[in-house]
């Protein structure tokens, strides 16, 4: 029986360890950390969250809430670490993430089928199989290796994660608890802001100085992938564009008075006892002392202390759609597949979902079977069919979005409200029919 690398044990390489591992493929899986980390990454555990706490809409009617879904249906293990460690957030699925890392940590560790090597790796063995899944911080030896090993460069943009503040400094009497349109519990503390007071902190946002990027080449642009731009970034687009975005006021009113705002800043859980909340689209990269200025601008958090600032860091991607095919696999040697943000999927569920599909694509390739192709019709299958043959223009990250799946054969009318419940049936019925090759069915 062959034995599986898979390089990476973030949320994309886990996936695809564990799923080998529960069909009798023996794994080997490398991770650098503890001995080494990214700028990004703080824990020695697995599966790391190093952005945002959210796994976004839980709704199955979302396209980020039918990924999960399909997720959770094939045995996820990010899914079953999720569940196991939610934490209120209205209508996501947020987590606690150190709790979250843990799960993985213990699933994988415990896993008799799956050898752990804390080292680095610096060549990758195309006669053998193996997964990449070393994330959009992969560090510059092994990028190297992959840069020969696809004969492209790549691409790189820039991801920025937002700042947490701790709960007992935040100022209740001029914040509020509640949920846009009242959905869910009252999750989301709200700052809300007047005219005057959202103009001060507009100005005051767009002046304020970025930090260095110490850690990347500072001759490249600033590429920044807009699902997670800086917020200062987005503020420069125009003055009103915040109020458009992350600060939108539509759908909340305070609970009490039913007051509207101009503006309103929502923190959502980092934790299951709420002690540590983090600002909701306010990813930044401006300096720690300019985040303090700034920030404390926003009402209610006037003498909030920071438990975590925003922090800038590079991620880079191929150019998957002339590099590799649905199974993740690379083209020219199909011993190889890649996974998780490297192939240009975006996300936390988008990248677990290509280590799923990368992992069990790995197990047919050491079995000498058939991988089992995912629709077009379900979400994974959608995004794999992106990755590998891209849309208009050049090749930019994707997240799980019902604009890449086929629409439905008799058009609907109503909007999406009536359009997507019906993809979703439609996606969940097409995943059951896919023959997702149980241990006992392999070796």
């Amino acid at each position: 029986m062959k034995t599986i690398n898979v390089i990476g044990a973030g949320l994309a390489g886990t996936e695809a360890a564990y799923q080998a591992a529960r069909r009798g493929v023996r794994v080997r899986l490398y991770e650098m950390k503890p001995h080494k980390k990214t700028p990004a990454h703080h824990s020695d555990l697995f599966g790391e969250l190093v952005c945002s706490n959210s796994l976004r809409n839980a709704s199955v009617d979302s396209a980020a809430g039918l990924l999960k879904e399909e997720l959770r249906r094939m045995g996820s293990l990010m899914m079953e670490a999720a569940d196991a460690s939610r934490v209120s957030a209205g209508g996501a699925l947020a987590v606690d993430r150190v709790l979250f890392a843990e799960y993985i940590t213990d699933k994988i560790r415990s896993n008799s089928f799956i050898e752990v090597v804390e080292e680095e790796v610096g060549q990758i063995p195309e006669d053998e199989i193996t997964v990449i899944a070393t994330g959009p911080l992969t560090s510059d030896i092994l990028a190297k290796e992959i840069a020969k090993l696809t004969g492209k460069n790549g691409l790189s943009f820039f991801d920025a994660a937002a700042p947490i503040v701790d709960f007992s400094t935040v100022d209740m009497s001029r914040a509020f608890l509640a949920s846009r349109y009242g959905k869910g519990d009252a999750d989301y503390i709200n700052c809300p802001m007047h005219e005057d007071e959202y103009k001060a902190f507009y100005n005051a946002l767009i002046s304020a100085e970025e930090a260095e990027l110490h850690d990347f080449d500072k001759d490249e642009p600033l590429v920044v992938f807009e699902g997670c731009m800086p917020v200062e970034v987005m503020a420069k687009r125009g003055e009103d564009t915040l109020r458009y975005g992350p600060l939108k006021p539509v759908g909340i009113r305070h609970p009490e008075t039913g007051e509207k705002y101009y503006a309103v800043v929502q923190l959502r859980r980092e934790d299951e006892i709420g002690s540590m909340y983090n600002l909701v689209g306010f990813q930044t990269h401006l300096t720690f002392p300019e985040q303090r200025r700034v920030f404390r601008m926003i009402p209610g958090l006037e003498d909030a202390e920071f438990l975590r600032y925003g922090v800038m860091h590079r991620n880079t991607f191929l150019s998957s759609p002339d590099l590799l095919d649905a199974d993740y696999s690379l083209r020219k040697n199909k011993n190889i597949f890649f996974a998780g943000q490297m192939t240009g999927v975006e996300g936390y569920i988008e990248s677990a979902a290509s280590g799923y599909v990368a992992g069990l694509a790995a197990v047919c390739r050491a079995s000498g079977t058939d991988a089992p192709v995912f629709p077009r019709e379900t979400m994974i299958g959608a995004m794999a069919h992106y990755v590998s043959h891209g849309g208009t223009g050049d090749f930019q990250p994707m997240n799980a979005n019902f604009g890449i799946i086929p629409p439905l054969e008799t058009p609907v009318k109503g909007g999406r409200r009536m359009r997507y419940p019906l993809y979703a049936k439609r996606a969940l019925e097409a995943l059951a029919a896919v023959d997702l090759m149980l241990p006992s069915e392999i070796f």
